[in-house]
């Protein structure tokens, strides 16, 4: 059977609110696919017992004339991308207690739908510059399970639960990208729309972008505006572009021979040399 023809995997994207979403930028991903798919919810899990509500406040509203209370939930989407693919959906706010109960119980409804593949996402703040493309990482389950050795420290539900999946049985990709921190915590539709154009490939699904290109191009004019006007913030830019390019040529080397490797450090050297004169 060709790799085309192969049958995809019915996969379930996740994102939570809070800790892990920075800019809102994981979750906006499933909320973009929401706006442009049909979509309907099928699963819920009930707030009690996961979350801290001094923490993760209930919300009041009026719907149809009448005061209500919402509370924290999890909620799970059928998306139809196209007639005969379909994707599901987890989005919640990160809960506060009991992750590994409330990890399998999302993995139980998982299951409920055959789903074969988990696909975690989350938003960081970072040093990187606005003007390059906005790191991106992939990781899946080839490691089987093992966690990234590069990084040591706390970690959010996401990697929790991509971690049960892979000890249950399931496959599993998690991507995370990164948001410059000096551009405060507004939605960042650059990040979102990179994170889209990543979870096509993950999935081998085209992904409608709608207006996220549009978005992206307005939230880099802003962040332009914003460095020009302030001296410190346009030094401390082309500073983290300068730690960025060098960062990408080193990347570069591993996959070059020996002298294509020493020609671009040479034009590296020159580069780097022009931009702080």
């Amino acid at each position: 059977m060709t790799e085309e023809a192969k049958p995809r995997k019915t996969a379930m994207i996740c994102a939570f609110e809070g800790w892990n979403d920075a800019c809102q930028a994981a979750t906006n991903v499933i909320r973009h696919l929401l706006s442009r798919y049909d979509a309907r919810e099928v699963r819920y899990i009930r707030c009690d017992g996961y979350y801290d509500y001094q923490v993760t406040r209930p919300m009041t509203c009026t719907v149809t004339g009448r005061r209500r209370i919402l509370w924290p939930q999890t909620t799970f989407y059928d998306i139809q991308i196209s007639e005969g693919t379909h994707v599901f959906a987890q989005i919640a706010p990160e809960p506060n207690y009991r992750w590994i109960e409330y990890s399998r119980q999302s993995l139980r409804i998982a299951e409920e739908f055959d789903v074969e593949r988990i696909v975690t996402m989350g938003s960081m703040f970072a040093d990187c510059p606005h003007t390059r493309p906005l790191p991106l990482d992939e990781s899946d389950d080839s490691c089987r399970c093992d966690m990234d050795r590069e990084y040591n420290g706390p970690v959010g539900i996401p990697t929790v639960l991509d971690s049960i999946a892979c000890e249950d049985g399931f496959s599993t990709s998690t991507l995370w990208v990164s948001i410059p921190q000096y551009l405060g915590s507004d939605d960042c539709a650059q990040a979102t729309l990179q994170m889209l154009e990543r979870l096509s490939k993950v999935l081998g699904i085209e992904l409608d972008e709608g207006d996220l290109p549009r978005k992206a191009k307005a939230w880099k004019a802003q962040a332009s505006v914003l460095t020009r006007c302030n001296d410190e913030l346009a030094d401390y830019v082309r500073k983290l572009e300068r730690k960025y390019d060098m960062e990408l040529n080193a990347r570069i080397f591993a996959d070059l021979g020996t002298p294509q490797a020493e020609q671009l450090v040479k034009e590296t050297e020159e580069y780097l040399s022009h931009m702080q004169e």
